[in-house]
């Protein structure tokens, strides 16, 4: 009954998943999603591995995945799911659609101005910050700059966050979590991306304890992503794998003999992601 259900909403804050995962010592998987069977299939993996996740989508996939039609559905998902899940807008470019991912009721945004001067970057991610704490939601920031971009249409190039300036940054924004660029990049790379520990290190004291997020994760090996939630990272983006291993149970099953439908590619579709999404649990949890 209605009773029952209500004791399996889960639709949380991504400050509390975060908090959570550090007094456990362990890294928050936080998977993006672009239709409903991707949606269905990370929330498949983390009720079976009993483990929070975040369930987020980049500005950037809002023309293939409108905003005002995935939110409600992710919105919807964490609050049915038997694990707790916080919904995160991932890089959000325009004021406009962070306020419109708040009032859909995600729980947690974030403004990316990290192409921008510093002072900038910091000017308007106070404002989102505000923003979204009037709502409740946690808000993410970035500085320093990940290679490339979420949809693979440019390349800004590398630069590793300054720890001085990383301190700096969240003591003049309030941001409860902030992505670092340590040589990651974001999209499909021939070269496994190496990481600059020592820089992790030093951001991780500078910012004191302030949960940190890994973007980029394509290449990195599941040793590096373990190494790197032991030195201070707590959140871990995960989009290109998902996307890619959907694309392979896809292409398997439209090669297999006999005619094909919709609800077998749907079925390929959720599986593929359950299976990517599961992986990245278990290494995340170390």
């Amino acid at each position: 009954g209605t009773e029952e259900r209500r004791k399996h909403m889960a639709l949380v804050t991504m400050k509390t998943l975060l908090e959570q995962a550090q007094a456990e010592r362990r890294g928050v998987g936080a998977f993006s999603v672009g239709n409903m069977e991707m949606v269905k299939g990370a929330v498949q993996a983390a009720e079976e591995l009993g483990t929070p996740i975040i369930l987020q989508i980049a500005e950037v996939r809002l023309k293939h995945s409108p905003l005002h039609l995935m939110g409600p559905m992710m919105v919807q998902a964490a609050k049915e799911a038997e694990v707790d899940i916080a919904v995160h807008l991932d890089h959000g470019l325009t004021i406009g659609n962070v306020r419109q991912a708040l009032e859909l009721g995600f729980t947690s945004v974030m403004y990316d101005r990290s192409t921008h001067p510093f002072e900038e970057n910091i000017g308007r991610t106070r404002e989102v910050a505000e923003l979204a704490k009037a709502y409740g939601a946690t808000v993410e920031a970035e500085l320093g700059l990940v290679g490339g971009s979420e949809d693979g249409s440019c390349d800004h190039g590398i630069r590793c966050t300054d720890p001085r300036d990383a301190k700096i940054f969240c003591e003049r924004t309030g941001v409860d979590a902030l992505a670092v660029a340590i040589g990651n990049a974001h999209g499909n790379y021939p070269v496994a991306p190496k990481l600059a520990f020592d820089v992790l290190e030093q951001i991780h004291a500078e910012t004191e304890g302030l949960p940190l997020v890994l973007h980029g994760g394509s290449g990195i090996t599941d040793e590096d992503f373990q190494t790197a939630i032991r030195k201070g990272i707590v959140k871990v983006n995960i989009a290109t794998a998902s996307f890619n291993r959907l694309m392979e149970r896809t292409e398997e099953y439209m090669q297999t003999e006999g005619a094909h439908n919709y609800f077998s590619l749907n079925e390929a579709m959720v599986r593929g992601t359950y299976e990517n999404v599961k992986h990245h649990i278990e290494v995340f949890c170390c």
